[in-house]
């Protein structure tokens, strides 16, 4: 997924290229008492670590994906370890 500009989108629209279906229906409304209890909650930022890793470590995260988000690939690796351990 990519982010575009309110200037792209209107473009992709004038080109024809997004897609609107009028006879959508509309959502469940969440009603009066969801949002009284609503709270905003703001997103905790990523701690930055310096981590040293075996060779054979980054190495086999690095190949595989291609060079292309193994840190990321790590990071869900991490914390599918953290949820099990809760469980």
């Amino acid at each position: 997924m990519r982010k575009a500009s309110l200037t792209e989108i209107r473009k992709m629209k004038d080109r024809g290229e997004l897609h609107v279906d009028p006879a959508a229906k509309d959502g469940e409304s969440l009603g009066r008492d969801f949002w009284a209890r609503a709270k905003i909650v703001s997103p905790r930022s990523p701690r930055s670590v310096h981590l040293k890793l075996d060779p054979e470590v980054f190495e086999f995260f690095y190949r595989e994906c291609r060079g292309k988000g193994h840190l990321t690939k790590m990071q869900n690796v991490l914390k599918a370890y953290v949820s099990a351990q809760k469980e």
